[in-house]
C-alpha cells in the first residue's frame, strides 16, 4: 500500500521511518547539519514503543505466496554474474561527478537538465556492469555493485525532482527560481522509479498544516537564511 490520489496518506502497515528518511524536521527553521541525531533518539524510541503495542510475542510471520522471492533472487544472481565491460568503481565515479557538477547546492534549469541526461546515461550503463567476484563470502565487489544500483536510483530521483521543482526551498536552491513558492510547490514530491536509465515518474502528496497532538501548535515554514 502506498500514497495514491484518492488516499495521499496511505501507508504500508508496519513500515516506520526515522532520521533523515522521515522528514520530521524537529528543528524547524534551525535545521543544522547532524541534528537528525535528535530525530533518531526521539522517534527511534517512539517507533520501538509503537512496535511493542502492535506486535505480539512469538507471533509467526504470515506465509508468503509461492515464488514471491524468485524475482529478487533472479535479480541478485543476474548482478552477481554480470560480465559486462564497465567496472563498478568507474561507473560510480561518473555518477558522483555528475551529481557534484549538476546537482550541487546552487542549481539552474540548464545544469539540472544536462545532469538528468548524464545520470540517465549512467543508469543505462549499469546494464553493462562487470562483477569480477561471484563468490558468496565477503564479496565486497558484489556489495558495492548492488549499492551502486541503489545510488543510481536515488540520484535519478533527486535530480529529476530538483529539475521539476521550480522554486527554492530549504537545501534546494534554484538560482533561476530564488524564492519559495507555496502556492504551487507546498507539497511533497514522490518519485516512482521506471526502467533504470530513464527518468522516474513523479507524483505528489499534500503538506499538512496541523500537528497530531494538542501539546504544540503548527509551526509555519520560514525562509532559510544564513
Amino acid at each position: 500500500m502506498h500514497p495514491t490520489v484518492e488516499n495521499p496518506d496511505a501507508v504500508a502497515p508496519g513500515l516506520m521511518a526515522i532520521g533523515e528518511a522521515a522528514c520530521v524536521s524537529v528543528h524547524g527553521a534551525n535545521r543544522l547539519g547532524c541534528n537528525s541525531l535528535l530525530d533518531l533518539v526521539v522517534f527511534g524510541r517512539a517507533a520501538a514503543l509503537r512496535c511493542g503495542e502492535i506486535l505480539q510475542p512469538d507471533t509467526p510471520h504470515k506465509p508468503l505466496p509461492g515464488k514471491t522471492l524468485d524475482p529478487a533472487i533472479d535479480h541478485f544472481d543476474r548482478i552477481r554474474h554480470a560480465k559486462g565491460d564497465i567496472n563498478t568503481s568507474q561507473l560510480r565515479l561518473s555518477m558522483q561527478r555528475t551529481m557534484q557538477r549538476h546537482a550541487a547546492v546552487f542549481r539552474t534549469e540548464e545544469t539540472l537538465r544536462e545532469g538528468e541526461q548524464l545520470i540517465n546515461q549512467c543508469g543505462a550503463s549499469f546494464g553493462n556492469i562487470k562483477v569480477r567476484d561471484q563468490g558468496m563470502i565477503w564479496n565486497s565487489d558484489l556489495a558495492e555493485t548492488l549499492e551502486l544500483e541503489n545510488l543510481l536510483v536515488c540520484s535519478s530521483a533527486l535530480i529529476t525532482a530538483a529539475l521539476n521543482r521550480k522554486e527554492s526551498r530549504g537545501a534546494h536552491a534554484r538560482e533561476d527560481f530564488s524564492e519559495r513558492d507555496d502556492v504551487n510547490w507546498m507539497k511533497h514530491t514522490l518519485s516512482w522509479p521506471c526502467q533504470i536509465g530513464t527518468s522516474p515518474e513523479l507524483s505528489y502528496r499534500p503538506v499538512h498544516n496541523y500537528t497530531l497532538t494538542d501539546e504544540i501548535d503548527y509551526i509555519k515554514p520560514k525562509k532559510r537564511v544564513y
